[in-house]
């Protein structure tokens, strides 16, 4: 929960609590959104696939 936060609150400058009253399934699909987004605007130089912050997984 907390890197979706962080990654809506970073692209979009929303505030802490205005993400939170944000449903999981929301919060999810801005990420989703913001991605492909990032996706569009900078594509990879190489042919990897660039991940979604929502293919990270937690430390």
């Amino acid at each position: 929960m907390y890197k979706e936060m962080a990654f809506i609150s970073y692209y979009f400058h929303w505030s802490q609590d205005e993400v939170e009253k944000l449903e999981h399934v929301e919060r999810r699909r801005w990420c989703k959104e913001i991605s492909t987004i990032n996706k569009s605007l900078n594509p990879s130089k190489n042919n990897k696939k660039e991940k979604s912050i929502l293919e990270f997984k937690p430390m």
